[in-house]
């Protein structure tokens, strides 16, 4: 056993750490989509790299994907209740970003910070 497979944060980090993952997990916060939507949503990341995201988040659990009998064939994937057990970090992380990076970019720029209103996950 490797040390940090003990450790529940570490486990954690391993899974969402990746680049885009919690991006990916944010966009899926308002249910089913579909691929392409997810690419456009998702500027500058390529299709494989959203592929091989979507099928890391799909073997941990995290994302389901289902596949429509249809031609063209339709594939949409949305999060599973462990995937949803994840949005209160995306949300606290939108959270952390108002009150600390965007206050901080204001006062640099010489205006007042701005007071971050809660924002609800669904």
């Amino acid at each position: 056993m490797a040390p940090n497979d003990s450790c529940p944060v570490c486990r954690t980090a391993d899974i969402v750490c990746g680049k885009w993952t919690l991006l990916v997990i944010r966009d899926l916060a308002d249910g089913r989509t579909r691929f392409c939507q997810l690419e456009r949503s998702l500027a500058g990341i390529s299709p494989r790299t959203l592929s091989l995201r979507l099928r890391a988040l799909e073997e941990e659990g995290i994302v389901e994907r289902q596949t429509f009998p249809e031609v063209p064939p339709r594939v949409e994937y949305a999060l599973t209740d462990k995937g949803r057990a994840l949005l209160p970090i995306v949300e606290d992380m939108r959270r952390y970003g108002r009150e600390w990076l965007l206050a901080e970019a204001s006062e640099r720029q010489g205006e007042a910070p701005a007071q971050a209103a809660p924002v609800a996950v669904a």
